[in-house]
């Protein structure tokens, strides 16, 4: 679904490790907002509503599933100290040639004063793994900073705004009723279908908006 709108509108898209996508620079002749301003209200958790094609009685199923999106961060924005950094180095396995297998190419990184943690074999050599958890680790702890910045919004929906970053239900995709709905902004779309297969654009443009009158 985000695959396919980024897609259509010209994002430069990177696979990053397992799970994890880039998307970044937009074509802005196709969408004028950046990648970050578009994508930041998807964190949280994701309710799917469905009806399996095994269930004879038509029951509906629900699942879940978590969004994170991060930001690129810079580093002058989040100061990170070498003694605050702890650096594991493993071989990756599986593909990717033999340099992933016999060479220690995967990277655990650990900021030891937030316990945050991320792995990162995707890419072939260690120093390209060692940039992306740095970058990773940067991202994290900005998300931090970031959800003390959202709880000290006014109380007009502040608690709908924090729960994206706390991953809290957001939104519930209802497919037997065609419905998308958004709980922190109490807003629907009928056209689930659609959606999913990357037709965002009305979505994303009444998120910044509604959001933006917050800040």
């Amino acid at each position: 679904m985000y695959t396919r709108f980024a897609q259509e509108k010209g994002f430069t898209i990177e696979n990053i490790d397992d799970g994890v996508v880039k998307f970044s620079r937009p074509n802005r002749a196709l969408w004028d907002h950046g990648a970050f301003e578009t994508f930041q209200y998807e964190s949280g958790v994701h309710r799917v509503q469905r009806v399996p094609v095994t269930e004879a009685q038509g029951r509906i199923q629900t699942s879940t599933a978590t969004v994170a999106v991060l930001p690129e961060v810079k580093p002058t924005q989040v100061e990170l100290l070498d003694s605050d950094l702890d650096w594991q180095f493993t071989r990756a396995g599986g593909p990717g040639g033999q340099n992933v297998n016999k060479v220690n190419t995967a990277v655990r990184l650990t900021h030891k004063p937030t316990g945050i943690t991320v792995f990162v074999h995707e890419e072939r050599y260690q120093a390209r793994n060692k940039e992306i958890a740095l970058n990773m680790i940067r991202s994290k702890i900005w998300q931090l900073q970031e959800e003390k910045r959202l709880s000290a919004l006014s109380d007009k929906r502040s608690q709908a705004v924090g729960s994206g970053m706390r991953a809290e239900k957001v939104k519930t995709y209802n497919f037997p009723q065609n419905r998308l709905t958004d709980h922190r902004l109490g807003k629907s779309w009928h056209n689930l279908k659609e959606i999913m297969e990357g037709d965002l654009g009305n979505v994303f443009e009444f998120t910044i908006a509604e959001f933006a009158t917050l800040e």
